[in-house]
């Protein structure tokens, strides 16, 4: 099986997938008026394990992905709180890059809903995803951001 033949996406896990398509969604519902469940079925119907200018993409979580978008979203003001207070002085929500807020967002709507999943496996994951966005210092700051919000969220687990 050459490169090409293989499916785009098959180094990553349907869940974080999921979570990378749910960043991309809700950066699409920063410009688009239209309601959350709208977007999120039009990213399940054309674009989550679909073909995409010649490259068949792998499946993700689907669920995952529509519980993260869904919520992050309905759960936005408290949200944006909880990263607020977490960013350094000079830092607001306002002026974060926009892929950078929804990335918080999600990971940080995971914390507050979604234990079945281990902090620390989140904060490596939207790492992870951040990185695929960002080759500057943004990595380092979702780490510090996520890292504050999961220990106050999830203390337990970092005993």
């Amino acid at each position: 099986m050459n490169a090409r033949s293989e499916k785009r996406g098959d180094k990553h896990s349907r869940r974080t997938l999921a979570r990378l398509n749910a960043v991309q969604a809700l950066y699409q519902l920063e410009h688009d008026s239209r309601p959350a469940a709208e977007v999120v079925e039009e990213f399940l119907l054309h674009r989550v394990g679909k073909e995409l200018d010649g490259d068949q993409f792998k499946d993700s979580d689907k669920p995952l992905f529509k519980d993260i978008v869904l919520n992050a979203r309905a759960r936005q003001e408290e949200i944006d709180a909880l990263i607020a207070a977490r960013l350094e002085k000079d830092r607001t929500t306002e002026r974060l890059e926009v892929v950078l807020l929804c990335l918080l967002r999600a990971a940080t709507y995971e914390f507050l809903a979604r234990v079945d999943t281990p902090a620390k496996v989140l904060i490596k994951e939207y790492i992870g995803i951040a990185r695929t966005f960002f080759t500057g210092k943004e990595p380092a700051l979702v780490n510090g951001v996520l890292d504050k919000i999961a220990k106050e969220l999830r203390g337990g687990e970092f005993d």
